[in-house]
C-alpha cells in the first residue's frame, strides 16, 4: 500500500504558506516580533480561578467525546507499549508488562487482559480481553511499532527503511558518534557533588535506566540499568512534544513555514470557518483553544467520557484528522491546556510541507535534523495511516536525546551550521501568554520551564519532559544538559529523587 499522500498549495491570499517562501519581513524568530493585532485578549479578573476563567472564555460548541470502548482502547495502548518494550527496547516481555507504560495502558486496567502472546517469529503482540476483543500491534522496523485496528494485522501503508548518511559511531568523536576523548572533567565540576548526584538519581525505587549529563558539550556524568547502554532506545513519551517542535523549527529555518502564520490545516478552509485565526504559535504553545479533553486538564471530568488526549495514541484512526476537526473551545491563545491536539496538529503540519515540496515524509526527520547532530537511535512510531505520532510515541537513546538538547543550549547551531533559526531556542522557552493569563507560569512552546522550583527565572531552566519521569533539561547559565530515562512504576520515586539529584547537579556545575 502507498502511504498517503496530502499537498497544500500556497495560499497566499490568507497569508498561510506550507511549503512557499519565507517572508523577507521575518527573517528570524528572535528579531521578529509577536503581531500584537493577531493576539487574543489573554484577559484575567481579579481574584478568578482557572476553572472561573476558563468558563467566562467559552465558546458555545459542543464536545463529542471519542468513540468506542475505554477498556479497548486502553488494552490498545498495552499492546503498542509491549510491542515497543520488547522490539525495539529489548525488554522481557514480563518485566515490560509490570513496568512500562502505564501512561497509555494504566496498570490497574490490565487485569482486564486474560491471554498475552507475543508472536516473536512475526513480531506482533495480541492481547485478548475478558469479552474476547483482541487488540494488536505489529514491529514495523525502523518506525517501531503500529497499533492495528480491530482485525487488521497490517499498517494501511508500507512502513519504510529510515537510511542516514551517518559514519560508523564507534570510529566517530562525540557528539557526532559514540567516541568520547577521554578529557577529564574540567576543573570548576565539583565531582564529590556530582558523584552524589548520580547516586541519588539511581536509587533503586526510582527505577532509571539511564542518566547522560553534559558540561559545554562533554559528558561528564553517564549510567545505566542492568540491560540497557548508550543504543538502547528507551520510552520516553512526550518528550517528542519538543521534537515535534524542533523538526518545525527546521522547516521555519528552511522557509517553509513562520510561527506567526496562520496554520494551514486543510480542515480549516472552507469560508467563516473560525480556526482559521489559529496561528502555528498558538498551536506550539498549547493554547489553540481546541476541545481536546486532557485527563490532567484542571476540572477534568472523567464522566464525559475516553480523553482525547489518549485517543490520538490508541484509537487506531487518521489521528491527523482527528485532531484537526475538533471544534473550537475557547479562542486562541488565551487558554493554556497541555492537550495532544496541538502537537499532533504540528505534526500534521510538518508533513503537508515536506510532502507538499516533494519529498520523503518519513525520511525528513533522520536527513534534515538527526543527520545533523548525531542521532541514529531515537524511533518515532505511527498511526496505522503513517502519521508520526510524536506527541509521545517514541522511543529514544538517553544521548541522542542529550544531542538535542545541546542543539537548544548552542542556540540551534551544529557543527557550526544554523539547524534552527536565530532565536528559536529562546522562543520555546519564552512563557506561553495564554498559560501566564491562566496564572501558570511554566510552559513555553512545547518545552516545559523549571527555573522557578530552583530560584531562577523560569525560562532559566527549560525541559523535554515526558510520562514517567522521562525528562531531558536545558540550562544555558549551568552549561548543563541532563538527560533521565526511566521504567514508568518507578515514577512516583523519582519524584521524590528528582529535586534532591538535580540541585546537585547544579550545585557541582556552579
Amino acid at each position: 500500500m502507498s502511504v498517503l499522500r496530502i499537498v497544500v498549495p500556497c495560499l497566499f491570499s490568507m497569508g498561510l504558506i506550507a511549503g512557499c517562501s519565507k517572508p523577507a519581513e521575518q527573517d528570524t524568530v528572535a528579531d521578529s516580533q509577536e503581531p500584537q493585532e493577531s493576539q487574543s485578549e489573554a484577559i484575567t479578573e481579579p481574584d478568578e480561578t482557572i476553572l472561573e476563567r476558563a468558563a467566562r472564555l467559552e465558546l458555545d460548541t459542543d464536545y463529542v467525546p471519542p468513540p468506542g470502548d475505554p477498556m479497548s482502547h486502553h488494552t490498545m495502548g498495552f499492546a503498542r507499549t509491549l510491542c515497543s518494550a520488547v522490539f525495539v527496547s529489548g525488554l522481557d516481555e514480563d518485566f515490560a508488562a509490570e513496568n512500562v507504560g502505564y501512561f497509555t495502558a494504566p496498570y490497574d486496567h490490565r487485569s482486564v487482559v486474560i491471554n498475552r502472546e507475543i508472536d516473536y517469529e512475526n513480531k506482533m503482540v495480541h492481547l485478548t480481553m475478558k469479552n474476547g476483543v483482541v487488540r494488536s500491534a505489529r514491529y514495523v522496523g525502523d518506525l517501531g511499532c503500529v497499533p492495528l485496528p480491530i482485525g487488521e494485522s497490517e499498517p494501511y501503508y508500507e512502513p519504510p527503511e529510515i537510511v542516514s548518511s551517518l559514519p560508523d559511531p564507534a570510529t566517530t568523536a562525540w557528539p557526532m558518534g559514540d567516541v568520547t576523548n577521554g578529557d577529564p572533567i574540567p576543573a570548576e565540576v565539583d565531582q564529590s557533588r556530582l558523584a552524589e548526584a548520580v547516586e541519588v538519581v539511581f536509587e533503586p525505587a526510582a527505577m532509571t535506566a539511564a542518566l547522560v549529563v553534559t558540561y559545554k558539550g562533554q559528558i561528564i556524568a553517564e549510567r545505566y540499568a542492568d540491560g540497557i547502554d548508550m543504543h538502547t532506545p528507551l520510552e520516553s513519551w512526550s518528550m517528542a512534544k519538543s521534537l515535534t517542535a524542533t523538526l518545525m523549527g527546521v522547516l521555519v529555518q528552511q522557509g517553509a513555514y513562520d510561527v506567526w502564520q496562520s496554520a494551514p490545516i486543510p480542515e480549516w478552509q472552507e469560508e467563516g470557518d473560525p480556526r482559521q485565526v489559529i496561528r502555528i504559535a498558538d498551536i506550539l504553545r498549547m493554547s489553540s483553544g481546541l476541545r481536546c479533553r486532557n485527563m490532567g486538564d484542571p476540572g477534568y471530568d472523567p464522566d464525559q467520557g475516553y480523553p482525547d488526549h489518549l485517543y490520538l495514541y490508541t484509537g487506531t484512526v487518521n489521528s491527523f484528522h482527528y485532531a484537526a476537526t475538533r471544534p473550537q473551545q475557547w479562542p486562541p491563545n488565551t487558554v493554556g491546556r497541555y492537550r495532544n491536539c496541538d502537537p499532533v496538529l504540528t505534526n500534521y503540519l510538518i508533513r503537508l510541507a515536506v510532502e507538499g515540496r516533494g519529498d520523503d515524509y518519513h525520511q525528513f526527520p533522520q536527513q534534515h535534523l538527526f543527520d545533523r547532530i548525531g542521532v541514529r537511535n531515537l524511533i518515532f512510531q505511527t498511526d496505522p495511516y503513517g502519521n508520526i505520532l510524536l506527541q509521545g510515541s517514541d522511543l529514544g537513546a538517553a544521548r541522542d536525546w542529550a544531542r538535542l538538547g545541546n542543539l537548544y543550549l548552542n542556540d540551534g547551531v551544529a557543527n557550526g551550521e544554523r539547524v534552527l533559526p536565530e532565536g528559536y531556542a529562546e522562543f520555546v522557552s519564552t512563557l506561553a501568554p495564554a498559560w501566564a493569563a491562566d496564572g501558570r507560569p511554566n510552559y513555553g512552546a512545547f518545552f516545559w520551564l523549571d527555573g522557578a522550583a530552583y530560584g531562577m527565572p523560569a525560562s532559566a531552566m527549560y525541559s523535554m519532559r515526558g510520562a514517567g519521569g522521562q525528562m531531558t533539561m536545558i540550562i544555558p547559565s549551568r552549561n548543563l544538559v541532563i538527560v533521565r530515562l526511566g521504567h514508568y512504576k518507578g515514577a512516583p520515586f523519582w519524584r521524590e529523587a528528582e529535586p534532591i539529584g538535580l540541585q546537585l547537579l547544579l550545585d557541582a556545575s556552579g
